[in-house]
């Protein structure tokens, strides 16, 4: 394949992603004004659905301008050799590997980094803040900046300086001891993540005793559910959405609640939430989720093997020699399409999940309470109440409110 072909490959799937994401926000836009639906009246009244619209259509067209902004700037980078001119700078400093792999992709998060924060104070302290959402201080966005670098420099170097020696040492069979590496890496962080990462930017403390302790303790004992896992955290120092997750394996395993969703729903409905978690639990989603990633991965790291010695592509991004770096930008972009492929693939898998754990939820407690706290959530966040298909079944890793509150009322 010639450079020339391959330019026109890599710009092609920037662009078609760009328009893609164009047209599902089109189709959005226009699918939100339809009537609320029978089963979700009373959800919005008419000063709120109206409020709820304005904030569709305003990160609607923040999305456009910061997509349109980023699809610019790769195409003018690669068009004007931008990673090519960087890859030799970065071997000004060393030309051994994997010093210049870490020089270069370490620039490129700084550059893409600094170019993202005006998009993303914009997006937190104007629009979010416009609507009621923003807790966040300018103190707490850069010190989570600075937490970030501080991850990505230890995981994302660390990774990438074994990445580099395994392919420059085995070739392009790297990537079977690379899976085994990066499969690790992904049991450690699901096992770890909410003990080790997670407090760095959040405050995680048990659940406290109470009335709502005491609901979610019976529910946990009727089920054999370990209780001690359940703990609270401080999203609202960031945002006044609330939330709930389950994360870890083995003893790792927690349940948490945001403290802004405990404040805003009653206690049936919390028990329900926590329910819907215990199911997650019980029909073993983690794991199921976990096996998907790594399977996804090694998918990945095949393909990616197949070009990542290959000059060609290395010529096509600006390099003047073979470079592993160059190559993996190309393929992350080249990979687009089979990631978005995989991508709807796993979301039907998650969006089969949630309504399971709906139904454990709903057939273990009530389905009403958790039907009561999904409304109620969705008013909270004055999220779309009647999504596009096409944009639920490319992007949605949840069923719609609509199509979960159906589910469960056939349960009833």
């Amino acid at each position: 394949m010639s450079e020339k072909t391959i330019v026109i490959l890599v710009l092609g799937v920037l662009i078609f992603d760009f328009l893609l994401d164009l047209l599902l926000n089109f189709l959005n836009e226009k699918s939100s004004k339809k009537p609320i639906p029978e089963e979700l009246k009373g959800v919005y009244d008419d000063e709120k659905y109206q409020k709820s619209q304005d904030y569709q259509n305003t990160t609607g067209r923040f999305g456009k301008i910061s997509g349109a902004f980023s699809l610019i700037v790769m195409v003018v980078a690669i068009g004007l050799g931008w990673f090519g001119l960087l890859d030799d700078w970065a071997r000004s400093f060393s030309p051994l590997a994997p010093v210049t792999p870490l020089i270069f992709f370490g620039v490129l998060f700084v550059i893409s980094d600094v170019m993202g924060i005006p998009f993303s104070l914009y997006q937190n302290f104007v629009i979010e803040a416009r609507f009621g959402f923003n807790k966040m201080t300018l103190k707490t966005f850069f010190a989570d900046k600075a937490k970030e670098y501080l991850l990505a420099a230890l995981l994302g170097g660390g990774l990438l300086v074994i990445f580099v020696l395994m392919v420059e040492v085995i070739g392009a069979d790297f990537w079977w001891y690379f899976w085994i590496v990066i499969t690790v890496f992904l049991l450690a962080l699901n096992m770890l993540y909410t003990s080790l990462l997670l407090p760095l930017f959040n405050k995680l403390v048990p659940l406290e005793e109470g009335v709502l302790k005491k609901s979610i303790a019976d529910f946990a004992e009727k089920v054999s559910f370990p209780l001690t896992q359940v703990f609270v955290i401080d999203g609202s120092k960031r945002s006044s959405k609330g939330n709930a997750f389950f994360s870890g394996l083995g003893k790792k395993k927690k349940v948490v609640l945001y403290d802004t969703l405990i404040a805003k729903h009653s206690v049936d409905e919390l028990t329900a939430v926590f329910a819907h978690e215990v199911g997650h639990y019980k029909k073993n989603h983690i794991y199921i989720g976990t096996f998907m990633s790594i399977v996804q991965t090694g998918l990945m790291l095949f393909l990616l093997s197949k070009m990542i010695l290959n000059t060609q592509v290395s010529f096509a991004m600006g390099g003047e020699v073979t470079a592993i770096h160059l190559n993996m930008l190309a393929f992350g972009i080249l990979y687009s399409p089979v990631s978005r492929i995989l991508g709807i693939i796993m979301n039907l898998i998650s969006r089969k999940h949630e309504y399971e754990a709906d139904a454990y939820a709903a057939t273990h407690f009530a389905a009403q309470p958790l039907i009561d706290g999904l409304k109620k959530m969705s008013g909270d966040h004055l999220s779309n109440l009647t999504p596009h298909p096409a944009n639920v079944f490319i992007n949605y890793s949840h069923p719609t409110v609509l199509q979960r509150i159906r589910a469960m009322n056939l349960l009833k």
